[in-house]
């Protein structure tokens, strides 16, 4: 059974800093991409934030709104990818979930996490 499990979330005042955390847990035999996504009350769910696997580069992707102020990272021995924002705006409260394209026992899925809450106040 693979889990993902988020941290880091809270409330916070615009233009502080949070760090997110997200651990994958398991019988994992490699995880490929892994990325942040977040949902805001009343939108669609949004990318924030991507990352490919060392062997493919470690490439980053991130959504021209969280550019310059987010920074992905990821720690392949801890199977755990990270989201460090700063900057923060109110714009920036939402759920934010992290996923990952694993494989697991041979079998390739993409695993959501549960989400972490983050409030920005202003």
């Amino acid at each position: 059974q693979v889990q993902l499990v988020e941290s880091g979330g809270g409330l916070v005042q615009a233009g502080g800093s949070l760090r997110l955390s997200c651990a994958a847990s398991g019988i994992i035999t490699g995880i490929n991409s892994m990325g942040w996504y977040r949902q805001a009350p009343g939108k669609q769910r949004e990318l924030v934030a991507t990352i490919t696997a060392i062997t493919s580069g470690g490439s980053t992707n991130y959504a021209d709104s969280v550019k310059g102020r987010f920074t992905i990272s990821r720690d392949n021995a801890k199977n755990t990818v990270y989201l460090q924002m700063r900057s923060l705006k109110p714009e920036d409260t939402a759920v934010y979930y992290c996923n990952a394209d694993l494989i697991s026992n041979y079998d390739r899925w993409l695993y959501w996490g549960q989400g972490t809450q983050v409030t920005v106040s202003s």
